[in-house]
């Protein structure tokens, strides 16, 4: 009886991210559609700016590369970065060679997502990509603008941060992706 309980219990949990419509007018071939331990997250693809990218984020998520991959560094008031599906750490990438940059006069502002690279190099960008919690005008110019968050910003406010004053922001015992989907493929 117990097993029964817990079980309708987790479902109602579930059910209403699952539920949750796509918002109208969307663009579900350029969308993706990330449900994490704390709920659903829906991001505008910006393949007008950044085509490549976009392109990659969509052919990894097919992949199931970004399923069950942890949110490893989250600095509350700046960014939550996640997509690091070989290492699960952040110090890792994809199969796939890195991709050149493809900046834009888009400003990194709260809900924007742009791909993570490494500080040495502009076109190092791979596999992972972060969400702004707040506007970050030091990196305008400096990343990729991927997309932008179109719902679940209440989502991305919810997930477990590094401890105030972390400078490398690794969050112990992160939440997760637990599963990525292009919008159009999800039946």
């Amino acid at each position: 009886m117990i097993r029964i309980l817990a079980f309708v219990a987790a479902l109602f949990c579930v059910v209403p991210a699952i539920a949750q419509p796509l918002p109208a007018g969307l663009d579900k071939a350029n969308a993706i559609v990330i449900d994490t331990t704390k709920g659903r997250i829906v991001i505008k693809l910006r393949t007008d700016i950044a085509p490549k990218h976009a392109e990659r984020i969509k052919q990894l998520a097919r992949e199931g590369f970004y399923n069950n991959v942890p949110f490893h560094r989250v600095m509350d008031g700046f960014m939550a970065q996640t997509g690091d599906g070989q290492n699960f750490n952040g110090t890792g990438g994809s199969k796939y060679p890195n991709l050149k940059q493809e900046f834009s006069n888009v400003p990194f502002k709260r809900g924007i997502v742009g791909m993570a690279r490494r500080g040495d190099s502009v076109d190092s960008a791979n596999s992972q990509f972060f969400i702004m919690y707040a506007d970050g005008p030091s990196l305008n110019g400096q990343y990729t603008v991927i997309g932008e968050v179109v719902q679940g910003m209440d989502v991305v406010d919810k997930l477990k941060k590094a401890p105030a004053g972390s400078a490398s922001g690794t969050v112990t015992d992160p939440d997760k992706m637990v599963k990525v989907q292009v919008a159009s493929d999800i039946k």
